[in-house]
């Protein structure tokens, strides 16, 4: 059991995990810090945290396992506000969905304090953002990704496979290279299509009676449009080369789809379907195989 969680950020994430712990009775007490002090304040109403502090360094003092939750792009700056706290015995951990810029900014900042990272990207979330819809059981089942680094200690990499393994996670570990490659194909692009294809829809002129002929495919397509600007901003931003490798595949697929159609090809056509329609039936969410 860990004494003090301290939460930087007590959004979505940082919220769940906290409560994650609290309800495991992996932690005795709970203090967080947001930049927003009404977010800080709507945790502890909400009894995410136990106590707000007034700065991330504050938020460090007497923890012994700490969570970054905040956006990625804070990630450099965050770690110097909190750096002289850093105990050669405390955890630290992040959510961030991309890890190469994370990692960078942890060896420009922490230098021999570096071990007690362990980088960590859980596969969850929702599109609706904010502490207000943390919920205990978020991470539950899911997967998440370590990517420690060789100066990670060894006792701190194996802490953070417990709590996240007692968090009813299943734990793989990765590079950090490995993670972003794997996140664009899966997460990145994804999303950023999902934002352009609204968009497209959504803003050309019979748009918005188009929309509202749509159905449950739409619905289910654009779900992720939903989520949240800032986050994914920063996300694609710090990910955008391996985004845009592998924007770069999607358009060419898509080119072929469209030539074979300006071709009337109809088994052509067919035959791409089928190849794609079979591959997602066989596919199964969670079976992953780490590098």
């Amino acid at each position: 059991m860990f004494n003090q969680l301290g939460v930087i950020g007590c959004g979505l994430m940082g919220g769940s995990f906290a409560l994650a712990l609290k309800k495991a009775g992996l932690v005795k007490r709970v203090v967080g810090y947001s930049k927003s002090p009404s977010t800080t304040e709507q945790a502890k109403r909400l009894g995410v945290i136990d106590t707000a502090a007034e700065s991330a360094l504050l938020a460090v003092s007497g923890s012994d396992i700490v969570l970054l939750a905040m956006p990625v792009a804070a990630t450099e700056a965050t770690l110097k506000a909190i750096r002289h706290l850093i105990d050669p015995k405390v955890l630290l951990m992040d959510v961030g969905s991309t890890k190469a810029d994370v990692v960078d900014a942890a060896r420009r900042v922490l230098g021999k304090q570096l071990g007690v990272f362990v980088p960590a990207h859980p596969i969850a979330g929702k599109e609706s953002a904010g502490v207000q819809h943390a919920e205990a059981t978020l991470y539950h089942g899911r997967q998440v990704i370590l990517t420690p680094l060789p100066e990670t200690d060894a006792t701190q990499l194996q802490k953070a496979t417990d709590v996240w393994s007692a968090l009813g996670c299943q734990v793989l570990k990765m590079t950090p290279q490995n993670h972003d490659a794997a996140f664009a194909a899966v997460s990145h692009l994804p999303h950023l299509l999902a934002f352009a294809y609204f968009s497209a829809v959504a803003n050309q002129p019979s748009g918005r009676d188009f929309l509202t002929l749509a159905g449950p495919g739409f619905r289910d397509f654009t779900r992720i449009a939903a989520s949240d600007p800032t986050v994914w901003r920063d996300i694609l931003l710090a990910n955008k080369a391996e985004v845009m490798a592998q924007s770069k595949r999607f358009r060419d697929v898509l080119d072929l789809l469209e030539q074979v159609m300006q071709s009337d090809d109809a088994q052509a056509l067919e035959t791409l379907l089928r190849q794609a329609s079979e591959g997602r039936a066989q596919w199964q969410m969670g079976v992953a195989r780490p590098r």
